[in-house]
This record gives C-alpha cells, sequence and structure tokens, in this order.
C-alpha cells in the first residue's frame, strides 16, 4: 500500500486478525460470518470514533456529584447496499441515535462501474458526522461514488470516514487519489485485485451473498 496513505488506518489486533481469518474461510456459514463482520465492525467504530468531540454535563451517581460526558456531534451511518447492512447493527450499538441513510451502488460487471440505484437523503444533512459503511474495498469506485454523493449532499470530506474490513491497495489508493483528506479504517489490506472480475484476493468472496446466504451452488 502507498506510504502517502496517512490517513487510511488499519487495525492491527490479534483478535481482529482471527475473527478476519475465520471470515476467509469457504467453510464459514452465514451465521458466523454475519457475527464477524459485526464483531469487526464494531471495533471499527470504536477505533474510528477516539477524535469525536465531546461535551460535558453535571449528574448525580448514589454516592455524590460527578461530571459526566456526552458525544457532541449528531451521528450519520451511512451503508452501501446491501453487504454494508452487515456493518450497520455494530455502528447502531454504539450510536443508538444515529439516523441511518442506504445508499444503493451496484459495481456493473463489465466495466466495473458503480451505479447508483437508490438513495433518499434528505435535502439538508441534519448530521455532523457521517460514517460510511463499506465491508469490502476491491476498485474503490463504490466507495469513490458514495463519497460523491454524500459531499454533493452538503457534508464536508473531514467529515465523513469510510470503515471497510477488507480492503485492496489498488482500491484505497484510489479513494486516496481520489480523496486525499479523507479517513479511513480498514481491518486488513491484501495486496492483490484480480482483473477483468475486480476481486480481492486472497479476500473474502462476495460479502453480500456470504452476508444474507445467497450464494449460488
Amino acid at each position: 500500500m502507498s506510504n502517502n496513505l496517512k490517513r487510511c488506518h488499519v487495525l492491527s489486533h490479534p483478535l481482529v486478525n482471527a475473527r478476519l481469518s475465520q471470515l476467509r474461510q469457504t467453510n464459514t456459514n452465514s451465521k458466523d460470518f454475519r457475527e464477524g463482520i459485526h464483531d469487526i465492525s464494531l471495533i471499527l467504530g470504536i477505533e474510528a470514533s477516539r477524535d469525536l468531540e465531546e461535551e460535558t454535563f453535571q449528574g448525580q451517581t448514589p454516592v455524590g456529584p460527578f461530571t459526566g460526558t456526552t458525544i457532541k456531534p449528531k451521528v450519520g451511518l451511512t451503508p452501501i447496499l446491501r453487504a454494508g447492512l452487515g456493518m450497520t447493527d455494530a455502528l447502531l450499538s454504539l450510536f443508538p441515535t444515529a439516523a441511518v441513510y442506504h445508499l444503493g451502488i451496484f459495481r456493473e460487471k463489465a466495466s466495473l462501474q458503480p451505479v447508483e440505484y437508490y438513495s433518499k437523503l434528505p435535502p439538508v444533512p441534519p448530521i455532523d458526522t457521517c460514517f460510511i459503511l463499506d465491508p469490502l474495498v476491491a476498485t474503490g469506485g463504490t466507495a469513490c461514488a458514495a463519497l460523491a454523493m454524500i459531499i454533493d449532499w452538503g457534508v464536508p470530506i473531514s467529515k465523513i470516514k469510510l470503515l471497510a474490513v477488507l480492503g485492496s491497495e489498488e482500491g484505497l489508493n484510489h479513494i486516496h487519489a481520489e480523496y486525499p483528506e479523507l479517513e479511513i479504517w480498514v481491518a486488513a489490506v491484501d495486496p492483490i485485485l484480480t482483473l477483468p472480475d475486480g476481486l480481492i484476493s486472497p479476500g473474502l468472496g462476495d460479502t453480500g451473498d456470504r452476508l444474507f446466504n445467497t450464494i449460488r451452488v
């Protein structure tokens, strides 16, 4: 991966590595796959939210007064359909009042270009920070399309974070070239993007199919 990706954070944790290794295996069933995506997404969300601004309040415990904190910015979650749904519940457990805005984008098989098919973003963003959820970054085209939609919506790039379970070096470099100020959090990076099908190797396979048990046999 390019050494210039200063805003790309790769998790380095034994629990994440073990969970990801389980996800990679062909014989991992959909239930275990969903749980693994959830667990890794939870850790990604915790790490990616380290710098969220806090505000204080005065409270009372059974013993005495204390100064507590809450998260100040209004957080929005933007899962890219359909695989991004596998990450959503984990982030909602961290931000239970977050708004969720689904973006439907698929990759056309021949050209590998992103095609938008669904968006219900309100006219004006009522959020301060946006987490884009995309488990697998292969070519990076789908993530770039989502970023363009969110930026056009009115959320500045400095307030957007991309969370991914796995990315290819080429895909992450593509995103960085388009949006060098974007903060990216990814559990692991694979070196190979196979062509012409645009699959990450060794990768995870089709994340959506494995999440929702729709693998063709």
